[in-house]
């Protein structure tokens, strides 16, 4: 006979009767583990997604100007968002915090333009280590901007977080890349740009602050076009079409594993974009992956899985 693990319902957890064990539990059970298991196969799949954008983006940063490739992530967004708002919904357009959905379409593309920089300039292991540090710093922000509560443990978290991120950017045979500013730069405008989401929670529609989103991105690179300038060969177009479809796609499935299951079932594997992200470096770009960058990713990833955890114990026991 196998050894599998017995379960609750007294029968052994092997291949030929799991179907038997699920069908033995109540409905409401497993609705919810289906749930489950469908907001993490969207969870990641939104990160294999985001990480092919910005492996695209490192790509057409290599030959286009940064507003170029940064149009290119924003206009295709806006236009497949602005087309669909406008059939359906027109009066989904106007907002009742135009300031701030101003505000934050503009640090999406601080947070844009740094990113392309970053890609073109470092690593790209380095940059989307350094990037999974935004949740940590979203924590650190939220005192002063948001007026929220963090006790010392989550305090402990985002000191490591930071640990973390100093360690990637530390010297590196003794001198220190003043390019790894870039992606803390673009991880604290996207920290602010989270904050400002938030912000926006039950005043305007998801749709009005998607609508929202692209906005100032493609409107100041489109007038900026005619500076920055290079026109791309047929390889080049397609690339350019395939950043914006990633970038639309991408967010639908972010909304997919959001409204599939809880947050504490979906945040943790965002983490899954360093996976993927250590796959490209590796086969597609032929980076060598250091030690430090290793270590600190490590440091980062912990520190957000357990600020997260921290957040959700303290919600259950407010509750």
């Amino acid at each position: 006979m196998g050894t599998g693990e017995t379960t609750a319902a007294g029968m052994r957890a092997s291949p030929g009767n799991a179907a038997q064990v699920e069908r033995s539990l109540p409905e409401h059970s497993l609705a919810e583990r289906r749930a489950g298991r469908a907001g993490i196969f969207w969870m990641i799949l939104t990160t294999l997604l985001f990480v092919t954008q910005d492996a695209t983006t490192r790509i057409l940063a290599k030959s286009y100007p940064v507003m170029e490739v940064a149009w290119a992530r924003f206009a295709v967004h806006m236009l497949l968002v602005g087309i669909v708002v406008a059939w359906r919904s027109p009066h989904l357009m106007v907002s009742h915090r135009l300031p701030l959905q101003l505000v934050r379409s503009c640090l999406l593309l601080a947070t844009t333009l740094l990113a392309v920089l970053s890609l073109r300039s470092i690593t790209f292991a380095e940059v989307q280590a350094i990037a999974a540090a935004a949740p940590v710093l979203v924590t650190a922000l939220s005192v002063p901007l948001l007026g929220e509560k963090v006790g010392w443990r989550r305090w402990v978290g985002v000191l490591a977080g930071m640990a973390g991120a100093l360690l990637i950017v530390g010297p590196v045979g003794g001198t220190f890349q003043w390019a790894l500013a870039l992606p803390l730069g673009a991880a604290f405008c996207n920290a602010l740009y989270q904050i400002a989401t938030r912000k926006l929670k039950g005043v305007d529609s998801p749709t009005t602050t998607i609508f929202y989103t692209g906005m100032a991105g493609t409107v100041v690179c489109t007038l900026a076009l005619p500076f920055n300038w290079v026109t791309p060969d047929l390889n080049g177009v397609a690339l350019m079409v395939l950043l914006g479809t990633l970038g639309g796609i991408s967010h639908f499935c972010l909304i997919r594993a959001y409204s599939a299951a809880p947050a504490a079932t979906v945040a943790p594997f965002g983490y899954t974009t360093l996976v993927w992200a250590a796959v490209y470096a590796l086969m597609l770009f032929g980076e060598d992956l250091r030690l430090s960058t290793i270590a600190g990713t490590i440091i980062i990833v912990g520190s957000g899985v357990y600020i997260f955890y921290r957040e959700q114990t303290r919600a259950r026991q407010a509750s």
